[in-house]
Order: structure tokens, then sequence, then C-alpha cells
């Protein structure tokens, strides 16, 4: 099959390992190489016509940069970005090549951590002792019950719900504030009231861990709290750092 341009993973420095037989996205998974740029290097592979976010491409892009992380910065590229050819990623290298070389000293020996916080569904009796607007909905309803009553209770459980983790949720980046170098926001998430990534020393992970654990059991009755990561940082850098197409 024909190449149909290169396919960009990230970039790394120039001395970054790569693992023999490395493979990325495609089918047959096409081998990965590193393309050097100064002091800097491309992770690239070939990219083949009829390349879709399947499941498996997904997981071989994101299994990449995880395996490159793990043995030193790593600026990441969102999934599904093609140059037409390496002359222009090394264009663009060469162009920002002060910008990564920057980005990479920053995330160097630090990984992302995520964190996602959803209301916690049951224990209804307590949002109806603390909400006073659930509160007189649910009394309302008892008195004149409907179908249309119901879904007004449905609604306001749903928002009290809501309100009651995000009130909980706001005070979870100040528990952070000693370990993580930088916070971003994520973007809205169906369902979650928080949605936060933190920049975090790679030695600080097993206490970040530690007190996200802290912090939902303080607020169990309240919150769910998921904690995603070691992630590469794609927070944390500019987006598509090379002239590319998604």
């Amino acid at each position: 099959m024909t190449a149909s341009g290169i396919y960009v993973y990230g970039i790394v420095r120039r001395t970054h390992p790569l693992a023999t037989g490395a493979i990325g996205v495609g089918e047959p998974p096409a081998p990965v190489r590193l393309l050097p740029a100064d002091d800097l290097a491309v992770v690239v592979s070939a990219a083949y016509p009829g390349l879709r976010a399947r499941r498996r491409d997904l997981m071989a892009h994101q299994g990449l940069l995880m395996t490159l992380a793990e043995a030193g910065p790593v600026l990441p590229m969102r999934f599904g970005m093609v140059a037409p050819d390496e002359d222009t990623v090394l264009a663009g290298v060469a162009a920002r090549h002060g910008e990564h070389v920057a980005v990479l000293e920053r995330l160097d020996s630090r990984v992302e951590m995520n964190i996602k916080i959803t209301p916690l569904q049951d224990n209804l009796a307590t949002l109806i002792r603390e909400d006073p607007v659930v509160r007189r909905i649910r009394e309302e309803t008892r008195r004149h019950p409907s179908y249309e009553a119901n879904v007004r209770l449905g609604e306001a459980v749903a928002a009290g719900l809501r309100r009651r983790a995000a009130v909980a949720a706001a005070g979870l980046p100040a528990e952070f504030a000693g370990m993580a170098d930088e916070v971003r926001p994520g973007p809205d998430v169906e369902g979650c009231v928080l949605n936060v990534s933190f920049l975090v020393p790679r030695r600080e992970e097993g206490r970040f861990r530690n007190v996200a654990e802290r912090f939902a059991a303080d607020h169990r009755d309240r919150l769910e709290l998921r904690v995603t990561g070691p992630l590469p940082c794609y927070s944390f850098v500019a987006p598509e750092p090379v002239p590319a197409r998604a």
C-alpha cells in the first residue's frame, strides 16, 4: 500500500530512546521511527489512506506516547495528525524550535494526572434535608401528584445533586497546590461537575493518588471521583506543534 503522508505522534529530544520494533497506527501497523530535527526528533510513521479513529488505532497512538513518556519528556500530538511529507514536518519543527525545547524542559520528569468528578446518585435523604428547593418540590409533588410533578421533582433532584457535588468539588484544586506545577481545566464532559488536569512531578504520583483518595473519602456522600493517569501531557502543550492536517 502506498503511503499518503507522514503520521506524527509527537516531538522528543534526539537522544530519546525508541524501542526496537515499535509500531503505530494502521492496518497492518506501521513501523515507527525517529525523524531527526537538529537536537530534537519527531516520532513518525507512514500514513496510509483510510485511517480512521478505530479503537485499535486510538490505543496504538496512546500506547506509543505513554511508552515514550516513560523514558523522557514528550510533546504529544493528538490522534490523526498527518503531514504531507518529511520536509513539511521538519520546517514546522524548525520554525518553533526554541518553543519545543522549552516545552520539553518543562515537561521533563512530569506527567499529566486527570480528575473527573460526578455527582453521587444516591443518598437522596440527605439531599432533601439540605436542599430547600428539592424539599419544596417534593412536598408539592406529594400534595398534588401528577406526571408533570414527577418530572419536575426528577429535574430538581438531578440539579440538586449536581449543585451539591459542584460545591464540594470546588475545593479540590487547593488540595494539590503543593505538588502540581500547573493546573488546566478540561473541556465540559456530560455528567461531570469538574474535569481538571494537573502537571505533576513523576515522583509525586503516589502522593497525588493518596490525596485524591482522601478527598473522595471526605466527600463520599456527595461525589464520585475518578483519577486517570499518568498520561502524556496533552493539556500542557500548545495544540498542533507541527503543520499537519487532522
